[in-house]
């Protein structure tokens, strides 16, 4: 795929929200359809055509597509709880913690991510990284580490901050594809590492089951890093050396610290102490902000990035919003195959509601699907939040023709990763997990099967099985 055929990528999306929506034969509901489609499909896929074709205008598109979905389901479908403006203000209100963590995280995480490029850690870097391309590698290999015990965004965040300083300035697509990649890849097999991963753990999926997810996420790290630091290292070598004089800003240090610490913190607490309340309050995004306000007397964040950040959120919470209104209720069969599937399909659908579809459906072999949901999305720079806040510092990222073009190697590190896991481990699908005990708050297992229930109930399956 390449950028003179732009409409490649748009004609991709549309063969694939058509899949998607394509259930010849249900019955549930009768709606608008255009060849048994759904019209919320194909408004989706133009939206996403859209994205494609015009990359510089993609927050007018994306929030166009949302008007138009929304009027759309306003005017002759309604919500899966009610119709007219009522349905729509209860599918926010069910929506709404998802989209406000994101966003705190979001615009939390670049003010943390120039705090500590200011601190003066990125331009020492090199001073400890291999020469040659080995250094960028080394460096896709530490985002990946970060990312997993740390949100993928802030780990994407943060290396992209420590690149554009070891870089100067110069990054090759291919490279901002594979950082985003790292990120995704890392938090895979952790279950704190990703927000899907920690819902398989509170819904009683063992975390060495997700776990194994490492075996095809380490693998694909060398099929597309090696591949990504050559390009970037015959487009701008790495600084061999830092510059003299330079003194890391241990304040600015103790700020990030401080940042990451509370994102972790709110994320493991909030999961495993008070999962039932985990759905009523953005608990990790304030947890984050606090965390930056409090420290503002010690070192004042650059509040001018928020603007830019801003629109970047708008951007991603506009499709996650239009995804939360597709007709979904079903997943087809559970088998490897659906699983390698899903992982496509994440590049350009919000991977949430599909863990919580697939997690209700059970008969799954978690680490698959972990790798699967978790690292599909970075096929597409809109396809994970984590791609959206790097595209938010590197704009020509936006680019979907770009992205496919020098980004090629994730889609082959994808499949190759899954098939290795395959090999080695095996399909062994698992049945619905019991909650854990009350004690550590896990009745969230019956609050995902019920929010899936509620963001899902009289739609159209996703796959006719």
């Amino acid at each position: 795929m390449t950028r003179t055929y732009p409409h490649a990528t748009g004609q991709r999306a549309l063969v694939i929200l058509a899949t998607i929506g394509y259930a010849p034969g249900a019955s549930a509901v009768t709606a608008p359809s255009v060849a048994g489609i759904p019209v919320e499909f194909l408004l989706f896929a133009l939206t996403l055509l859209g994205v494609a074709l015009l990359h510089r205008d993609t927050l007018k598109v994306a929030v166009a597509g949302l008007v138009t979905i929304t009027l759309y389901k306003l005017m002759f479908t309604g919500y899966a709880h009610g119709t007219g403006i009522a349905g729509l203000g209860m599918h926010l209100a069910h929506e709404w913690v998802t989209l406000a963590n994101l966003l705190g995280l979001l615009l939390g995480f670049a003010l943390l991510a120039r705090h500590f490029e200011e601190s003066r850690i990125p331009a020492l870097l090199p001073n400890f990284l291999p020469d040659d391309w080995k250094g960028s590698f080394v460096l896709l290999a530490m985002i990946f580490l970060l990312s997993s015990f740390l949100d993928n965004i802030a780990a994407a965040m943060i290396g992209g901050t420590i690149s554009l300083a070891v870089f100067r300035g110069k990054l090759h697509v291919g490279y901002v594809v594979a950082i985003v990649a790292a990120a995704n890849a890392g938090g895979a097999g952790s279950v704190v590492g990703d927000t899907t991963t920690t819902m398989m753990w509170i819904a009683g999926v063992h975390p060495l089951e997700v776990f194994e997810a490492y075996i095809a996420a380490g693998v694909a790290l060398v099929v597309f890093g090696i591949p990504a630091a050559l390009q970037q290292h015959a487009w701008s070598p790495m600084v061999k050396d830092a510059q003299p004089g330079l003194r890391v800003d241990w304040a600015r240090v103790a700020v990030v610290a401080l940042i990451l610490a509370a994102a972790v913190l709110a994320n493991v607490i909030v999961n495993t102490r008070f999962a039932h309340l985990s759905n009523q309050f953005p608990f990790i995004g304030i947890a984050v902000w606090i965390a930056i306000l409090a420290a503002a007397p010690l070192r004042k964040p650059e509040w001018a990035l928020l603007p830019s950040a801003l629109k970047g959120s708008m951007f991603l919470i506009s499709l996650i919003l239009c995804a939360s209104m597709m007709p979904i209720e079903s997943l087809p069969a559970p088998s490897w195959k659906t699983a390698l599937g899903l992982g496509f399909v994440s590049a350009v659908f919000d991977n949430i509601p599909l863990t919580a579809l697939a997690l209700k459906q059970g008969g799954y072999d978690w680490g698959f699907l972990a790798y699967a949901v978790g690292f599909g999305g970075s096929m597409i720079w809109f396809g994970s939040s984590a791609g959206v806040a790097l595209a938010s510092i590197y704009p020509q990222a936006r680019s979907v023709g770009l992205w496919l073009r020098h980004g090629w190697h994730v889609a082959i590190a994808y499949v190759i990763g899954f098939f290795v896991l395959l090999l080695i481990m095996g399909w062994h699908p698992h049945d619905k997990h019991a909650p854990r005990p009350a004690a550590f708050g896990a009745d969230l297992a019956h609050q995902t099967a019920a929010a899936a229930d509620q963001g899902i109930r009289g739609a159209t399956p996703l796959f006719h099985q």
